[in-house]
């Protein structure tokens, strides 16, 4: 075939002249929004992002309450990505881990049975192993799910639906926290204590015009599942003021003296995300490689009741200059870089402590408006059935005589709707009630 020029292109309505700058540039910019939009950036009215929140969905449509048994994490797994989530299995089973992990998670949205991992960075068992249900706290995520408080959408294959952002009963973008990576953005969020956050909510709403400074009397900083001690309160109204700062996180260590007289450091609490088996060996090279002098010995005596890591100082050691170095060398302190990045209404922002708040109880109030109309809804439609169940108990008689001498259920229907003033929701109504419930003790609790 002979080449042709691009102008010269026969004319074929398959074939689209385009520019492939501009198409690079949009087909980057659709990946990069799909990126934000459906995976990486957490909403900012439920805190969670589409795969954690289909995770919870998945859970209670499979109606694994807290209160029920566990199921298995494989068949959870299976659930989510046959539904709602098609992308592989090891992402969505690395999520339902990190919800079930009480050091990745300041109040666990999952609760786990089995190998989950360890703050020294044990793999979780895998899924066939594990069991899973969801934990109490997050059953208040999805409460009133049922009752049309939240906008539902189509599925990846338009076979079923899924909640858009979940009721969220809990301000859980910043009790969780969250982190994640886009394209061109990212986003690390601290966690925070319930209390606290829920306490700067009730002085917001009754005082929405407060500021920062007011909020933060209640909100004094974030609460790390692994505890520790936080540094620097001006770094920390920095990020609540703007959204972004670098918090110092120090892990507990204290100073004890031994029965010999000698003297020992006790780590019990590390700073968020830090690895204590890395710290203990960290420790260790120091040690080897004479960078750090004056310890004797070093133990990890940790067990499930806690974090206690014990350091041994020789006789001629300076117990506060080691600790000192050890927070200098060693990941016993670090830094937390708060990058408060969300989705407000599909689009990413940098939020800080005030507008987090609010956003939130703004979703709230529609949440609540919402389910208040569905209530009043459904009171109605009880109502009005009530209503035509109660004209056929004053006249039972003549109602049994008409369904009686009606041909079928379909006459049945139009003859008591043309004879008593019916609408066909209360003749279905009276044809689909059961003879017992005329006994008079029925009719009674009935009508109740």
């Amino acid at each position: 075939m002979p080449d042709t020029a691009p102008d010269q292109l026969p004319d074929n309505p398959r074939i689209i002249q385009a520019e492939i700058t501009d198409e690079m540039q949009k087909n980057f910019l659709d990946y990069a929004m799909s990126v934000i939009v459906a995976r990486a950036l957490p909403d900012v009215r439920d805190g969670l992002k589409p795969v954690h929140r289909r995770i919870l969905y998945a859970c209670h449509d499979m109606g694994l309450k807290y209160s029920g048994k566990h199921s298995k994490s494989a068949k959870i797994v299976g659930e989510v990505l046959g539904k709602y989530h098609p992308h592989g299995d090891v992402p969505v089973y690395d999520a339902l881990v990190r919800l079930a992990q009480e050091f990745s998670m300041r109040y666990p949205l999952i609760d786990g049975q089995g190998n989950f991992g360890s703050i020294d960075g044990d793999s979780p068992a895998a899924m066939r192993y594990t069991e899973a249900k969801l934990s109490k706290i997050s059953e208040e995520m999805l409460v009133d799910l049922d009752k049309e408080t939240v906008d539902l959408l189509d599925n990846f294959d338009g076979t079923l639906k899924e909640p858009i952002f979940l009721p969220a009963k809990l301000p859980n973008l910043l009790l969780m926290g969250s982190e994640g990576i886009a394209v061109g953005m990212a986003t690390k969020i601290p966690p925070h204590h319930l209390g606290e956050v829920v306490d700067a909510i009730v002085h917001l709403v009754e005082n929405p015009e407060a500021s920062v400074e007011e909020l933060m009397q209640f909100v004094k900083g974030p609460d790390f599942p692994t505890h520790g001690a936080i540094y620097d309160s001006k770094a920390i109204a920095e990020v609540y003021a703007t959204g972004r700062g670098r918090i110092v996180v120090r892990g507990k260590a204290e100073i004890e003296e031994t029965k010999s007289g000698k003297n020992q450091i006790i780590i019990s609490e590390l700073p968020y995300q830090v690895n204590k088996a890395e710290l203990v060996a960290r420790i260790a090279d120091l040690v080897h490689n004479k960078k750090i002098d004056g310890i004797s010995d070093l133990r990890d005596e940790s067990d499930r009741d806690g974090i206690r890591v014990v350091i041994e100082l020789k006789r001629d050691a300076k117990p506060k200059a080691l600790l000192n170095n050890l927070y200098k060398h060693t990941a016993l302190q670090t830094t937390f870089p708060a990058n408060i990045v969300a989705l407000v209404d599909g689009t990413p922002q940098v939020l800080g402590l005030k507008q987090i708040l609010s956003e939130y109880i703004k979703h709230r109030q529609l949440v609540i408006t919402r389910r208040s109309e569905y209530d009043l809804r459904r009171a109605r439609e009880r109502a009005h059935i009530l209503e035509g169940l109660k004209i056929a108990l004053d006249h039972l008689d003549a109602v049994i005589k008409t369904i009686r001498e009606s041909a079928d259920s379909d006459v049945a229907k139009k003859n008591l709707m043309e004879r008593f003033g019916l609408t066909e929701i209360q003749a279905v109504a009276i044809l689909d009630m059961q003879l017992r419930r005329l006994a008079a003790l029925e009719k009674k609790s009935w009508l109740l």
